[in-house]
């Protein structure tokens, strides 16, 4: 079978030593991006075989130059750094991660090291635990005295996210533990998770409402437990599973098996399926019974783990590097099939996204069913050489949305042709663009559709967009109402909005007489709209949602502009070129790159999206920003932010103090006016001490702005 072309790679017995300095040099740079990827972002951007893959060659690399394993070596690492989002907890008994056994054999070499290192004969018995491997987020729980004291993530390894607060809120983690025998110190360790029914609703809803599509469910409970808002984890549904423990100060039970059990009886969920095996051949029974069964269970798993099931023997057995010697994990293989490709599919998402999905031949894969899979981008299609009719190698190795993997060259028809990826949106027939990465200075992966609200692909998620909090904040249309007026077609554009009064007069029935209304409620929804006639340049231009133009851009822009016409106009005329006077002095400002330039001329130079803006303009009336800062008490101050702040993430202080008319700094001189120092904070609120400059607490400042 032959695949698409792809970077090959030296094999590792051919290396010589220069070279293999230089893969290790590049496997540690890769594998650390993948670790902070995957565990610091929860957003993988490759799968676990490939990933498996690097860590492989780096270990067989460094086992035959031991010599040129390097200090950052991938072997020595666990997870990725804590992110700065959480404060931190060190571990008292570190998190280490597990060796994989990818075949039978193994498995196998596994028992047989345990056997070896123990000096245990042939006919010595070594009991094993067995168990799924889940695909979630370790967690360790600490207890004392049966309370739930705090909870951290794997992190680093050594020190982890202090996500106590939101552990809380996970229904199955018991605030106390109920029971006999239980130490007064436990640290239980175990895996959040979400189910694939619950994943599948979820997304669902962060679809409706405009919010992240998570990729798998691993990802959607990483992410879920990691907001900054606990309220927000409180609404996901996560689970958990307990199967081991750090700190304890004094184990009850002599088995891994009957520690469990422990756990089961002190109220801690544990996971059923547990089982205990003496002999290889049971070892790889359990793993093909799961194997079967994956498909159908209420958790996703990668694998299955082995455990020594002798405490005193794992204690004799030990750790070697970032790892114990009497655990394993036998991961599953990559799941793939071979179908045919019988057409792309482009898909117009909600923020203009083009997006390829290849329609295939149904083909069964790992029980699955599938019929679609995605084809990432068309750079992804260029470099896979992928065209309608192909033979195609799909896989879904352990991800909910299948991928297409390689092509099989010998099965193309003769007459097929290279893909064209389209350069205008099939839902609305407006140019679709790669983007400018201004930190790469490389075009994004990712084509978009410019057509903005006439996009019908579009049209909801920019309305959510022009109603929200930081955009006109019109109370009475959250997503559900703007999809119901969207569907009863009362609202289309955002001006249409503003003239919702006048067109349900026509209207029959009228909005009192709908379903879910009354004539209080409609008449109190007319007045939140005509109180927002009147708003900030600023939020003006955010709420249009233009491509790269956030809060701070279009409060750079407001100020540089001062009114909506001379905005407009210039914008407008900045579409004549970029050797255009307009263009220049838009590109000239402090604060807009090249990206939301050219994103902004690209909106206006689409008539529809122009005539739009101009209805728009007729229905409300725009506020210079300057006159909206006037009467804030700190309207031309200058602030610095310094340590951790826990109500708010910094950049959410940094805007709501711009939006004041503040000067937020990075550094304290005798200039800054305000230093506002959270928790850690250290040289910044020294120097401001030392220069007598006001520092406010978070709820101090929190208190001064309040006339907000």
């Amino acid at each position: 079978m032959a695949a698409a072309k792809s970077k090959s790679l030296t094999p590792v017995d051919a290396l010589d030593k220069k070279a293999a300095r230089r893969e290790l040099a590049r496997l540690a740079h890769e594998i650390a991006y993948h670790d902070a990827r995957y565990h610091g972002e929860d957003d993988p951007d490759i799968s676990d075989a490939e990933y498996d893959a690097l860590r492989r060659r780096n270990a067989e690399i460094e086992s035959l130059f031991p010599e040129l394993v390097r200090s950052d070596s991938p072997s020595k690492r666990v997870g990725s750094t804590p992110g700065s989002g959480f404060g931190k907890i060190t571990h008292a008994v570190a998190m280490l991660s597990l060796s994989n056994a990818f075949d039978d054999e193994d498995v196998a070499d596994f028992v047989e090291r345990v056997r070896r290192f123990l000096g245990l004969g042939e006919d010595e018995i070594v009991a094993m635990t067995a168990e799924p491997k889940i695909d979630g987020l370790s967690i360790s729980l600490r207890y004392e005295k049966g309370a739930f004291i705090q909870a951290a993530t794997r992190g680093d390894g050594a020190v982890g996210e202090d996500v106590t607060e939101n552990v809380r809120v996970i229904d199955t983690i018991p605030d106390r533990l109920k029971g006999r025998s239980i130490p007064d110190v436990l640290e239980v360790r175990g895996e959040i998770y979400m189910s694939p029914r619950d994943f599948a609703d979820l997304n669902l809803r962060q679809e409706k409402s405009g919010g992240k599509v998570f990729a798998n469910p691993r990802n959607a409970a990483a992410g879920s437990l990691r907001q900054l808002d606990v309220a927000v984890t409180a609404k996901r549904p996560l689970k958990f599973f307990a199967y081991a423990w750090g700190e304890v100060s004094k184990a009850p039970k002599a088995t891994q098996y009957a520690m469990c059990e422990s756990f089961a009886a002190w109220g801690l969920p544990v996971n059923a399926d547990m089982e205990r095996v003496t002999t290889v051949d049971e070892m790889l029974a359990y793993y093909a019974d799961i194997e079967k069964r994956r498909a159908n269970l209420d958790y996703d798993i990668d694998g299955v783990v082995y455990k020594v099931d002798d405490l005193a023997l794992q204690e004799r057995l030990g750790f070697v590097s970032r790892s114990p010697r009497w655990a394993i994990a036998h991961k599953f293989a990559a799941e793939q099939a071979v179908t045919v490709l019988n057409d792309i599919d482009i898909q117009v998402g909600r923020t203009g996204a083009l997006t390829p999905v290849a329609k295939l031949e149904p083909v069964t894969v790992g029980g699955v069913v599938v019929s679609n899979a995605s084809l990432h981008n068309a750079d992804e299609i260029e470099r896979k050489d992928v065209r309608v009719g192909d033979t195609v190698v799909v896989q879904r190795a352990g991800d909910v949305i299948p991928q297409v993997v390689s092509v099989v060259l010998e099965k193309r028809p003769k007459s097929s042709k290279p893909y064209k990826f389209p350069t205008t949106c099939p839902a609305c027939d407006s140019p679709a663009v790669q983007d400018m990465d201004e930190d790469s200075e490389k075009k994004d992966v990712v084509r978009r559709c410019t057509g903005g609200f006439i996009c019908p692909a579009q049209t909801i998620e920019r309305l959510r967009h022009f109603v929200s909090r930081n955009a006109f904040d019109i109370d009475g249309l959250g997503d559900k109402n703007i999809e119901a007026f969207f569907d009863l077609k009362l609202i289309h554009t955002p001006n249409d909005i503003f003239s919702l009064e006048d067109n349900d007069k026509a209207q029959e029935p009228r909005l009192k007489d709908r379903e879910g209304w009354g004539a209080q409620s409609a008449a109190k929804l007319f007045a939140a709209i005509d109180a927002r006639r009147t708003i900030a340049l600023d939020r003006f231009i955010y709420a249009l949602g233009i491509r790269h133009v956030g809060e701070t851009t279009a409060r750079v822009l407001a100020r540089v502009y001062g009114s909506a016409d001379h905005w407009v106009d210039a914008m407008t005329a900045a579409g004549d070129g970029p050797e255009s006077t307009a263009y220049l002095d838009l590109i000239g400002i402090d604060g807009i790159g090249e990206a939301a330039a050219d994103a902004v001329v690209a909106f206006f130079k689409n008539a529809r999206n122009a005539k739009i803006v101009s209805a728009l303009l007729d229905a409300v009336t725009t506020v210079p920003l300057d006159s909206v800062a006037s009467e804030s008490p700190i309207s031309g101050k200058t602030v610095v932010f310094t340590g951790t702040l826990e109500k708010m993430t910094r950049s959410e202080a940094k805007d709501r103090a711009e939006r004041l008319g503040a000067k937020v700094s990075g550094s304290v001189s005798k200039k800054t006016d305000y230093v506002v120092a959270g928790s850690d904070a250290g040289s910044k609120l020294k120097k401001a001490e030392a220069l007598e400059i006001d520092v406010l607490s978070e709820d101090e400042w929190l208190s001064l702005i309040a006339t907000d």
